[in-house]
């Protein structure tokens, strides 16, 4: 294995467990959870990070809709395709 496969593999893997920890949290808004339970606040230590800078520059509207997690997805989607045409 190239150096450059084990990098495309590792930043893909990174990636793809980024978006999944969006879509769950995602999820989790739409019904009622715990935020004090340990797996919740591990998905949000995770998430926050990618999502706040786009919650700044965003606001949620007046009816509550965040379309931060959207801009998130785009934006990985982004990086994978700059790395996988870096290498």
């Amino acid at each position: 294995m190239y150096m450059t496969d084990f990098i495309q593999a590792a930043a893909g893997a990174i990636i793809s467990g980024l978006e999944l920890a969006l879509l769950i949290r995602v999820l989790l808004s739409w019904i009622p959870h715990n935020h004090y339970q340990p797996v919740i606040q591990i998905l949000y230590q995770i998430t926050d990070p990618i999502l706040k800078p786009f919650q700044n520059l965003i606001p949620a509207n007046r009816f509550g809709i965040d379309f931060s997690p959207i801009l998130a997805f785009l934006a990985l989607g982004v990086i994978r395709q700059i790395i996988f045409r870096l290498f």
